[in-house]
């Protein structure tokens, strides 16, 4: 049975731009976007390896200054203008091993990728959603910002505690201004980067696989509900935030992660 949010359109006449587009978390929240009725934007590095006919697809290292020029070029040009901005990409290819193997390059790949391509794209829209006043920005976080991982993801965790300060500073900005801006900070995801860093922990340690999956499990202390969370789930919850049905909510992060962190 379809939910009423296919039903009813609730998202139709809505822009929405959804960065890291073509493949796991951000994958899920554009089609769940799509799916509402909204005319939905994606962005990143190289298309999806099957691309979706109904996505508009802007290849852009957003890593870069340039990619985010690229990107509100090319949407302003296209639309007029934009109604939800959706800062999903994120990720960390740094070495495993702990502060010891880590150059300032690793550093500044994961603050342009995690913190500073979210806020040069804020910059970019946010004069066009104080305009016509109204706009959603969601920033994806992790609840590494609270609770990071030494051995594997310093550089990303650090990045994404940033991202989190910085949106709730920016809400405090632009909701008197109409704009809502919400982070959402998930756990464990079941996609294909998460295998991809898995796999780059194991080789960089010279441990299995599995083994390394467990450690990281282990780092995390667990998790209570008893598995990673599945792409759709943290898109339904997007899907919501977004929507009309979440008109007062703003500068508020929601943990998504199963129970994870063990502390209020």
């Amino acid at each position: 049975m379809e939910h009423d949010y296919h039903i009813n359109k609730e998202l139709t006449d809505k822009i929405i731009v959804v960065t890291g587009g073509t493949k796991g978390t951000g994958k899920a929240i554009a089609e769940r976007l799509l799916n509402a009725g909204a005319t939905v934007i994606i962005t990143a590095r190289n298309p999806a390896e099957k691309e979706h006919e109904k996505l508009h697809f802007i290849s852009a290292d957003l890593s870069k200054a340039s990619g985010t020029q690229k990107v509100f070029d090319e949407v302003m040009q296209t639309y007029k203008k934009v109604d939800i901005l959706i800062n999903n990409l994120g990720g960390s290819e740094s070495k495993g091993g702990g502060f010891a193997v880590l150059g300032d390059e690793d550093w500044e790949m994961a603050i342009q990728t995690n913190l500073l391509a979210p806020v040069r794209l804020d910059r970019s829209f946010l004069p066009v959603m104080i305009k016509q006043g109204s706009g959603v920005i969601i920033h994806i976080a992790s609840i590494q910002g609270k609770l990071p991982l030494y051995n594997s993801t310093m550089p990303y965790a650090a990045a994404k505690a940033g991202l989190v300060n910085y949106s709730k500073a920016l809400s405090n900005e632009v909701s008197p201004k109409g704009i809502r801006v919400l982070t959402v900070s998930p756990g464990w995801i079941n996609t294909p980067s998460s295998k991809e860093m898995m796999e780059r922990i194991a080789e960089s340690t010279n441990i299995t696989l599995e083994q390394a999956t467990k450690s990281v499990m282990d780092s995390l202390g667990g998790i209570p509900i008893g598995r990673p969370a599945q792409p759709e789930e943290i898109a339904e919850f997007v899907g919501f935030l977004v929507s009309p049905r979440a008109n007062y909510l703003t500068g508020t992060e929601y943990v998504m992660d199963g129970g994870t962190i063990p502390t209020i």
